[in-house]
């Protein structure tokens, strides 16, 4: 079907056609399903049970079902026009891959977008034709459960990751049926929500939009996202899910998004419930009038739009635009001509390795006494609460899983080490038993972390610090003398402030997905080397937060994260691992960072000329090793405060021992302009300084300068 026939098709129909195109319902009752898809009232199904689907067991996808909803609406609606069938399919359908915050560890879209396609291809052979993900909110607060589905603090990381994902779900034939439609969210501001509660408002400035919260959903346009998902959040006392200037204004004028926005779960019904809108009807029009295209499940806009027509409160016009989004979407993903589910064989052991090389890149390697890697003749204990947990090693989000796939961290060291290994059982054990059996041992990992029942949606924490018992176990084995590693299986970052003192080594394991267990022994043992960095700043304590890297110049002591500064007086100024940070077991040196040419004109720059900075990497240590070469910019005077540094470039490269890189970053308009306070994009004319390094730390720096043309 073409675009023109869309058109056609929408003339075609009626009214209360075109309303059900803009209704997703809900699968709970199967036979009232069918009866509304028969009349034509439905344009799409969500697969899940509940509001809060991340941390609820959801009903398997049962492909006879969707089939006969297919059936019914291709041969039994008014309109003949197929469904679109989606589920959230966050980081993982049968395989699981890392959370997609620790993904963002990897520093590598590449292997999260190979990833990811083999993830889109388990989806769709079960006939999943739309995500619900990625999730692009930029997260600042790691109390915030959702932070875990997210690529972490910074807009340039998130964005790329993000088109990662989407070019994943998605490819160049939507229509092969390997893929699924990608849908970024939360669409705006849902990650500054207040104290990192869910659901609550949050205070953003269009300066602060637009440099930071809205730059992930442009990059995701430009990766042609198919669907947007709005906000839950109400930003200045304006919700999303009826902001005319945020949904139709903002994202489709300006941005040029040509896909279809739905609310999130029931988001246009809640409006009563904050108090802008009187009663579902009311809503209804809001939504509607703002442009967003499909209601989820809350039955506002198959109940209320026909009347509202006729009252001349929504115009025809608007929903036919709205309708052509949606046409627009099924089209280009191929319902039109393959409606009906044909399953493949799939390689699920493909699929494993793909896993196992995302999660061999995320873990992270924050500290290192000369523990890492283990020698296997070295006796060593296993214990810990993670120790033979596999359900958590996945995350949240996740439900479609085979847990077949997926061995404990004692089941892999086992097959590792043998006879040189004492593991012991879940927690049934006694401190008095501990004591004696540990008389030979030299090394003991604990295997630490948190459910994934205490992150995701509506799971947020007050307190982010290692919980208790955990610490005092680190503190009560290091007391017996022994060498301690700690493995630590989160989601989110954790304060460690009063922790790290217990741990020789840390490896930061996240819920790295189905392989997690085979890639932690693997890194433990060095088959692996760590390369890891944090997507995320890690605070000393729960205290600290907000704490993240890309803050604003401050008018007195304004180097708190880098040094001394505006602080707590009870709390170190730094934070306990900042962001990009992440170890190796071997070393790699920089050369200083250089400058082919380090003066452009503004015209220069407006006419895409770019400033080319780079360094020479060497891997002086003893291993192969990867390390992520990151890049960073501070506008040293503009019109507005600007951050004291911005991630503009990263490059993850493989060094041989004794091997050099020379890696360069281009550096234009795009990377050194921001917008004003009038929502305005300048680049200014002054210096910079560009900083190559490691980690967002480095001093390793270089000036360049934007010259106007009267300075000329």
């Amino acid at each position: 079907m073409c675009l023109k026939e869309i058109t056609n098709k929408i003339r075609s129909m009626s009214l209360e056609e075109k309303i059900g195109q803009l209704n997703q319902a809900g699968l709970w009752d199967f036979e009232l399903l069918c009866e509304e898809v028969r009349k034509g009232r439905v344009g799409s199904v969500i697969l899940a049970d509940s509001a809060t689907a991340g941390n609820d067991e959801q009903q398997r996808v049962i492909i006879d079902q969707l089939n006969e909803l297919q059936r019914i609406a291709v041969e039994e609606s008014p309109s003949h026009i197929p469904l679109i069938f989606g589920r959230d399919i966050i980081h993982g359908y049968r395989t699981v891959l890392p959370v997609p915050l620790a993904a963002a560890a990897s520093f590598n879209p590449d292997v999260v977008e190979k990833a990811y396609r083999a993830v889109a291809y388990e989806a769709a052979n079960d006939g999943v034709h739309w995500t619900f993900s990625p999730m692009i909110d930029i997260s600042r607060d790691p109390r915030w459960g959702r932070c875990i589905e997210g690529f972490g603090e910074d807009p340039y990381l998130t964005s790329k990751m993000g088109q990662s994902v989407i070019r994943g779900f998605q490819n160049a034939d939507n229509k092969k049926g390997d893929s699924i439609a990608a849908c970024a969210k939360h669409y705006l501001g849902y990650g500054a929500v207040e104290g990192g509660r869910d659901y609550g408002k949050a205070e953003i400035s269009e300066y602060t939009l637009r440099n930071y919260y809205l730059k992930p959903f442009k990059a995701a346009i430009e990766a042609d996202v198919a669907t947007v998902m709005n906000s839950f959040s109400e930003i200045s006392g304006q919700p999303v899910v009826s902001s005319r200037y945020l949904l139709h204004d903002l994202l489709k004028d300006e941005l040029g998004f040509r896909g279809f926005v739905i609310s999130d779960w029931a988001a246009v019904a809640q409006l009563v419930t904050q108090g802008v809108a009187k009663d579902r009807k009311e809503a209804a029009a809001l939504s509607a009038n703002a442009e967003l295209d499909m209601d989820m499940v809350d039955g506002c806009y198959i109940d209320y739009l026909s009347g509202l027509v006729a009252e001349g409160k929504v115009s025809e016009e608007t929903i036919d635009k709205m309708v052509y989004r949606v046409l627009y979407i099924k089209e280009k993903f191929g319902l039109f001509e393959h409606p009906f589910i044909t399953r493949q064989k799939i390689d699920y052991q493909e699929h494993l390795e793909l896993s196992k090389q995302c999660s061999d890149e995320v873990i992270t390697l924050l500290k290192n006494k000369d523990v890492l890697p283990l020698d296997r003749s070295k006796k060593i204990a296993l214990l810990g609460p993670f120790l033979h947990e596999k359900r958590s090693l996945l995350g949240s989000w996740t439900w479609d899983f085979d847990i077949r796939m997926v061995k404990s961290i004692a089941e892999v060291f086992e097959e590792y080490a043998g006879r040189e290994l004492l593991v012991f059982p879940q927690s049934n054990y006694l401190w008095d038993d501990i004591i004696p059996a540990l008389g030979d041992v030299d090394t003991v990992i604990l295997a630490l972390g948190e459910s994934y029942r205490v992150s995701g949606e509506n799971n947020c924490l007050a307190n982010i610090d290692l919980p208790k018992e955990q610490l005092e176990l680190a503190k009560r084995i290091k007391g017996l003398g022994k060498k301690v590693i700690g493995v630590f299986c989160f989601g989110r970052p954790i304060g460690l402030g009063e922790a790290d003192i217990y741990f020789d080594a840390i490896l930061y394991a996240w819920q790295a997905g189905t392989c997690a267990a085979r890639s932690i022994v693997d890194i433990i043992y060095g088959k692996v080397n760590p390369s890891g960095k944090l997507p995320i700043t890690f605070p000393r304590s729960t205290g600290q937060i907000p704490i993240y890297y890309n803050y604003h110049t401050m008018p007195r002591n304004g180097m708190g994260y880098y040094g001394e500064g505006s602080n707590y007086l009870d709390c170190c100024s730094t934070p306990m691992y900042p962001f990009g940070y992440g170890m190796s077991y071997t070393k790699f040196a920089y050369s200083e960072a250089r400058c082919e040419k380090t003066a452009l004109t503004l015209e220069e720059l407006k006419n895409g000329k770019k400033f080319k900075v780079g360094v020479t990497v060497t891997n002086t240590g003893e291993y192969d090793g990867k390390e992520t070469v990151q890049c960073y910019v501070r506008d040293l005077l503009a019109t507005m405060a600007r951050p004291v540094r911005e991630l503009k470039g990263f490059s993850k490269i493989l060094l041989k021992r004794g091997e050099f890189k020379e890696v360069v970053f281009e550096l234009g308009s795009e990377e050194l302009g921001f917008y004003n306070g009038k929502g305005e994009f300048c680049v200014e004319p002054g210096e910079f300084d560009i900083f190559i390094g490691g980690d967002c730390t480095t001093n390793n720096k270089i000036k360049i300068t934007a010259v106007s043309e009267t300075e000329n």
